[in-house]
């Protein structure tokens, strides 16, 4: 059973671990330097911080910027568990309107899980890293 649940003050390096190492394995197309648990928990002071955790562990992260909606990060540690969809799910029913989110355009992975999950691309855009904004209504 996947329990999905605010962070604790002192789980916060182990989520941003998470975001790290997922940034790391999976963003080949970013620099080192992007892949780093600073840049997560400096964000993490004005975000609404959630982890999954399946076995008495955490592994999976998602960050949610309330008062936009802005679904923020979300990280898995364990693949195919169904950790990704509880965490989404979690974080949709916080939000305070319809979740939205931006997905860098190479990662084709997380795109097509958001659009099995009922996301829809409504901007594109390119700040160093090209990008797709996803909304579900």
């Amino acid at each position: 059973m996947i329990e999905v649940r605010p962070v604790r003050p002192e789980e916060l390096p182990i989520a941003a671990a998470i975001y790290q190492k997922v940034l790391r394995e999976t963003f080949t197309w970013l620099p080192p330097a992007r892949h780093n648990a600073q840049v997560f928990l400096r964000d993490a002071v004005e975000e609404a911080v959630y982890v999954a955790v399946l076995d008495r562990r955490i592994e999976g992260v998602a960050a949610l910027y309330v008062r936009d909606s802005f679904l923020h990060s979300l990280y898995v540690a364990r693949r195919g568990a169904g950790i990704g969809k509880a965490l989404l799910d979690h974080v949709a029913a916080q939000a305070p309107g319809p979740l939205s989110l931006k997905c860098q355009t190479a990662n084709t992975r997380a795109q097509a899980f958001y659009r099995r999950e009922g996301f829809g691309v409504t901007d594109r855009g390119d700040d160093g890293v090209p990008w797709v904004r996803m909304a579900r209504y």
